[in-house]
């Protein structure tokens, strides 16, 4: 429709001085300067195998930030259309702590998360929000006229966030605060899941929704040419009420099935295989291909867990 540790440095100067001496009375030489290279900072990896319940309310999506070296997970803390006030962002470490349950609040049932140059970004019902990662503080609202249920968002290297409006089958571009209609129709297959790759906006369909959500036919995977806009199926047939969506690193992709509580991976060939099994709610996804760590929010659980796929991925 989704921590972690504090990072640590410990600068190194060294300085090197060599005293040289003559018959004819003493000098100094010139300071030689080190190579010994600084200390660069770096996150710890992603762990796996821990789950998070402080402050964890209808989790919707998760999302690594690798620029901060947190991790991310909206709470829409009530029902998904609900405009309410009670939506919240989550940070967390890495490790799964919750460093801060309350990083952002007063949204109402914000889902997707993405960041670009320091920027977090999220679908908020009719609205797509900016907040800068460096203070919780919200930094930008773009309202979208028309819409019905914004979901998930991604975004381009150019800084251009693509939103899904599921119940409108469409979806949005918003490029300098200006939202236009990038893709709409049918078509979409009440599109949910999003991920820029490469020169393609791949979409995860859901199907065509009953009132309940369950559907006849579940969605495909497949790819919208970002500049064309033209579809091609990655998955030849549909297979899935397709939430999250990220890169397998292999490839291929790991998505889930929200109404199936399945984690399944598609290979570059369009196959689809399931990996995992949850209870029902497995909604927007991250996934680290270093260490194969996927991180789920179990949004009818009030959790968010991460497990190592390590002995399932192909």
């Amino acid at each position: 429709m989704s921590t972690i540790g504090s990072i640590r440095s410990l600068p190194i100067a060294v300085l090197s001085v060599s005293l040289t001496a003559s018959a004819c009375g003493g000098s100094s030489a010139p300071p030689e300067e080190s190579t010994v290279p600084p200390t660069v900072p770096t996150a710890a990896p992603v762990a796996a195998g821990w789950k998070a319940t402080d402050g964890i309310a209808t989790p919707e999506s998760v999302y690594v930030d690798e620029g901060s070296g947190f991790i991310f997970s909206s709470q829409i803390d009530g029902a998904p259309d609900a405009r309410d006030g009670n939506g919240r962002i989550v940070q967390l470490a890495r490790n799964g702590r919750v460093v801060s349950a309350d990083w952002v609040t007063g949204l109402n049932a914000p889902k997707g998360l993405r960041s670009h140059k320091g920027t977090l970004w999220t679908a908020d019902l009719d609205e797509v929000i900016g907040i800068e990662i460096a203070n919780g503080r919200i930094s930008a609202r773009t309202k979208i006229d028309g819409a019905m249920f914004l979901n998930d968002v991604a975004v381009g290297p150019d800084g251009t966030v693509y939103v899904s409006d599921m119940m409108a089958n469409r979806i949005h571009a918003i490029r300098d605060g200006m939202a236009t209609v990038f893709a709409e129709g049918e078509q979409l297959e009440w599109p949910n899941g999003l991920l820029v790759d490469g020169n393609r906006l791949i979409v995860g369909g859901w199907g065509k929704p009953k009132p309940d959500f369950s559907t006849e036919v579940p969605g495909h995977l497949f790819a919208l040419d970002l500049q064309t806009k033209q579809k091609t199926l990655i998955t030849p047939k549909p297979f899935a009420n397709i939430d999250g969506l990220e890169r397998d690193g292999r490839g291929g992709y790991i998505v889930s099935d929200y109404l199936a509580g399945k984690i399944l991976q598609v290979s570059a060939t369009g196959e689809a295989r399931e990996l995992r099994q949850f209870m029902p709610g497995t909604a927007d996804i991250a996934f680290i291909p270093t260490g194969n760590v996927l991180i789920v929010p179990h949004m009818n659980e009030n959790i968010v867990a991460s497990y190592d796929l390590s002995d399932v991925l192909k």
